[in-house]
């Protein structure tokens, strides 16, 4: 059954009720609205930062835009690109573009104008849908998209060189188009995280999004009186797939844009929230600002959050203990997957093992797992090897790319490229990225052990540990370090700290500097390689002068 069918029946089961909720902070505080003030105003008044829509309303703007691109002759198979921050309109725009036939392909809204040109190019994108905060990158290329046919504008005052989306939708039928679609059939086109150059085209099918659905209920047990908190992009295939698993019961998703420790905190309490999906650095900026008193819990009612989980990244177990410590009646779970396997729950450790926490866990509901040498032979308990999945959210191939599709991708197991190891009991542990690991003087460095270590001290938000070049090692391990507020770290501090390691993993270089992340939660360790790296090479050739 095709996810589009989901949508439908949520429609015709439960319409009235409501399906997505947009909470926009930043439009309260440009109107100096204190949220106590928010939690007692009546729900009338709150238009300017508080939006929701039906089940029924979320069904007929889909159909709505289906049959708008119908119209526009946009056949089956075809790609139309979403360049949208998180809002009320992305998910109904996307679905729409599922139940025309087409296919989705969601870009990320960090990209430059080139990166946006050079995917809506990769992808063979025809139509592209965008907001306000891209009129300036897409009008700086708009005449360099000789595959655009059509490009609507998602908001007020639509640029001259763009049709007004809400305008043109108003005067298509809101019945449901009449488009054949199948679980073999494309659905979308997601574009990996680029982190080695420009980014790959990842083709779904609706098989793929199905199996998400699926995943994920089976993994948490949503109901229809659950209510997700969604925060991150929705371009990413992350915290999207998750809501999944309550969209196929009729469960609610808030769709919040923000990501300050009391905007999170209120819109549980506020909007009732059950179920929180989040990333290392906001759970920990959570945790920071209760113990700073910046946040008193017993002013929410948060009795019904029952699971916190994450993914993107590993988990440092020192992180989920703090965390149970503040919330004893949370279970948590934490979830792996990529792009290429349609995000999270590949691997999930699973609310019943909180005692595994550090593991990222077993195999998923409907998915295999294998650690395996170069030659793709399986490795012994305990060894490191590359973690391989199989299932129906493996991506169909890499758009227009046989080659990079043969490298990841055979006889149905997905290479990911991932460095890991299980335990005797079964359990996965991720120990690092393939192309991170450092070697050092002959030894191969697991710059995610190193991380988990150094996150143990207590005056250390964020780590990050890279490879940087050495004329005699070949390489040393430096760890970018950004430390708490409130908190002082120096060198020797770290340096001492680090005295429980084997010497060969302690960090020989400390920087003290901010940790950047994008907004899926990975490090951009691309960036740090190349910004110390560089610095690295400069100190090396004087010391030959």
């Amino acid at each position: 059954m095709p996810i589009t069918e989901i949508l439908e029946k949520n429609a015709s089961l439960y319409g009235n009720d409501v399906a997505l909720v947009e909470i926009n902070p930043q439009e309260l505080e440009k109107r100096h609205t204190t949220w106590r003030e928010y939690s007692l105003i009546e729900s009338s008044a709150f238009d300017a930062f508080r939006s929701e829509m039906t089940w029924a309303e979320f069904d007929k703007k889909a159909n709505r835009l289906a049959n708008l691109l119908l119209a526009r002759g946009i056949q089956k198979g075809q790609k139309v690109g979403i360049l949208l921050m998180n809002c009320l309109e992305w998910l109904p725009i996307y679905f729409g573009i599922l139940k025309s036939g087409a296919m989705a392909v969601p870009l990320n809204f960090r990209y430059t104008s080139e990166e946006i040109r050079y995917c809506l190019d990769l992808a063979d994108v025809e139509v592209l849908l965008f907001g306000p905060e891209f009129v300036g990158r897409v009008e700086a290329i708009c005449d360099k998209l000789p595959k655009i046919k059509s490009m609507f504008y998602v908001g007020d005052e639509c640029p001259s060189f763009a049709e007004p989306y809400a305008k043109m939708v108003s005067y298509c039928t809101s019945r449901a188009p009449l488009v054949e679609i199948t679980d073999n059939d494309d659905a979308a086109i997601y574009f990996s995280s680029g982190t080695t150059g420009f980014p790959k085209a990842i083709v779904h099918l609706h098989r793929s999004l199905m199996h998400s659905c699926k995943v994920e209920q089976n993994h948490h047990g949503q109901t229809r009186e659950d209510t997700f908190l969604c925060i991150p992009p929705l371009y990413h295939t992350g915290a999207k797939m998750h809501w999944f698993g309550s969209f196929l019961v009729g469960g609610k998703a808030v769709l919040l844009k923000g990501i300050k420790p009391e905007w999170i905190i209120r819109t549980v309490s506020a909007e009732k929230c059950t179920i929180v999906w989040l990333l290392v650095p906001w759970a920990q900026d959570i945790l920071d600002a209760i113990d700073r008193g910046e946040i008193n819990l017993s002013d929410y009612k948060l009795d019904q959050w029952r699971l916190m989980h994450i993914g993107a990244q590993p988990v440092p177990p020192s992180l989920i203990k703090r965390w149970k410590s503040v919330f004893p009646n949370h279970a948590y779970d934490t979830n792996y997957g990529l792009s290429e396997s349609i995000g999270p729950g590949a691997v999930h450790l699973g609310v019943e093992n909180i005692d595994h926490v550090g593991a990222i866990g077993v195999a998923g509901y409907g998915w295999q797992t294998r650690i395996v040498d170069e030659k793709h032979h399986p490795v012994a308990k305990g060894q490191v090897g590359e973690l391989a999945i199989k299932g129906d959210g493996v991506m169909k191939c890499y758009y227009k790319d046989e080659k990079a599709t043969h490298e990841v991708l055979q006889d149905g197991w997905l290479f990911t490229g991932d460095m890991a190891r299980e335990s005797e009991d079964g359990f996965i542990y991720l120990v690092d990225r393939k192309k991170d690991v450092i070697i050092t003087g002959g030894e191969n460095l697991y710059p995610v052990q190193i991380e988990d270590f150094l996150r143990k001290n207590d005056a250390i938000k964020d780590v990050a540990v890279i490879g940087l070049p050495d004329k005699r090692l070949g390489e040393i391990a430096a760890a970018i370090i950004e430390v708490k507020q409130g908190f002082s770290l120096s060198e020797q501090e770290v340096n001492d700290f680090c005295l429980a390691l084997p010497r060969y993993q302690r960090p020989r270089k400390i920087i003290f500097a901010e940790v950047p992340r994008n907004p899926t939660g990975k490090i951009e360790k691309p960036k740090l390689r190349k910004m110390y790296g560089a610095e690295q090479l400069v100190a090396m050739q004087n010391e030959i002068k």
